[in-house]
């Protein structure tokens, strides 16, 4: 009987979201490396897009879910049983952050996280107005999906939420947008998939100023930038505006499925009743997950991890300089390598995938609203030598 190939069964049954996936076949990884079923490694630069912030299979990590799965798996739906991964994660998370961020929902996603946020700020203000803002990424399901900026992803979708309008991030015009009318505006810290955009200085401030006034929640979303990948703990940090409700995800849970919607008791109680068991999950908080978040979280605090992403991502800045690359910009170890258009940029990420000489390969992407651009967001474990090698290999692609 012929043998039938994993790449076989990878195009014959699972659903597939393009006509190129990159179709590598991978065997193992740890560290900042991927490795293929026929041994060769890639240095991950883009962390399975901002999740393994503290690299593939972190030992402390590993450690947290094996003492899990020797105590018990899923119990009852969230929010039911006392169960020690979660609190003590909850708790966690609520130390790294300012009075009135203290209670968490904890979800499986970042687009569950979204879809949470949406519910109890509309609750809370008795309101139905969402303000996101254009060329902006929240997720994919509808709820979510009626948040992004990009009509590109969203018109064979339609109808999706009524009552959603759009502003430019970093405008300060479009800030008279924010009105009574509105519950939440829902905006990123840094625009990711814009192509790591930093608003201008006290844009932030004011939006913060203006979502006072009239009574709407400032819902910021760091599900790419949250758990230390902007050189603190989270973003907002850096920018000194404290928000309604804060959205995390991908990088919080060392590479375990979960995310998570925060704010204050106050805001969070409006789920309690009118109706009772107003938002629901049965695997959100799932206790492996937790415990592997918790393990994340205290790497990253510990070993300082986010002290050093801001060093980290300048020495990125300095070595990648070619006539070729129109700008390098970004916070920390999330980042952004501007080319002239998006052919020369995929024929760079592809060469470097090749590798070069040495047999090592190279995995980058690019922004899905910003495709002339490159990204650059490798675990926060990368030493000095590997960023050296990486941008070497990158330049050498280029040269190609």
């Amino acid at each position: 009987m012929k043998t039938v190939t994993h790449r076989q069964l990878f195009f014959q049954h699972v659903a597939q979201t393009s006509d190129f996936p990159l179709g590598l076949e991978i065997d193992r990884s740890e560290g900042v490396f991927i490795y293929s079923t026929d041994g060769k490694p890639f240095m991950d630069l883009i962390s399975g897009i901002g999740v393994s912030n503290v690299g593939h299979r972190h030992p402390r990590v590993l450690e947290a879910i094996q003492q899990q799965l020797d105590k018990y798996l899923h119990l009852m739906v969230y929010g039911e049983y006392v169960q020690t991964p979660q609190t003590q994660l909850a708790h966690a998370l609520a130390q790294t952050l300012p009075v009135g961020l203290d209670t968490v929902y904890f979800t499986n996603s970042g687009t569950e996280a979204v879809e949470g946020a949406m519910k109890v700020a509309k609750r809370y203000t008795n309101r139905t107005e969402i303000i996101s803002c254009f060329n902006a990424y929240h997720g994919s399901t509808q709820g979510a999906l009626s948040l992004s900026g990009d009509e590109n992803f969203k018109r064979n979708y339609r109808p999706l939420l009524p009552d959603v309008r759009h502003i430019r991030h970093g405008n300060w015009d479009d800030i008279e947008k924010i009105t009574t009318r509105t519950a939440a505006v829902v905006i990123e810290v840094i625009g990711g998939e814009a192509g790591v955009r930093i608003p201008p200085a006290g844009y932030l401030q004011a939006v913060r100023q203006r979502c006072t006034e009239v009574g709407a929640l400032l819902v910021f979303d760091e599900i790419q930038t949250g758990f230390g990948r902007t050189g603190t703990f989270w973003a907002f940090e850096g920018v000194a505006v404290t928000p309604d409700i804060l959205l995390c995800a991908k990088g919080m849970g060392g590479g375990m499925p979960i995310g998570a919607f925060i704010s204050s008791a106050e805001i969070m109680s409006v789920f309690k009743n009118n109706p009772i068991l107003g938002h629901i999950t049965t695997f959100g908080g799932h206790p492996v997950s937790c415990a592997a978040s918790l393990a994340t979280l205290q790497v990253i605090r510990e070993e300082g991890l986010y002290e050093a992403a801001e060093a980290k991502g300048q020495l990125f800045k300095q070595l990648l300089t070619h006539p070729a690359i129109r700008e390098v910009r970004g916070k920390g170890l999330m980042l952004a390598v501007e080319f002239d258009s998006f052919p020369i940029l995929k024929s760079v990420i592809d060469r470097a995938i090749a590798g070069n000489g040495t047999g090592l390969g190279i995995i980058t992407d690019w922004f899905l609203f910003c495709d002339n651009s490159m990204r650059i967001a490798p675990p926060l474990v990368i030493t000095e030598e590997q960023i050296r090698e990486a941008c070497s290999i990158i330049l050498q692609a280029i040269d190609a």
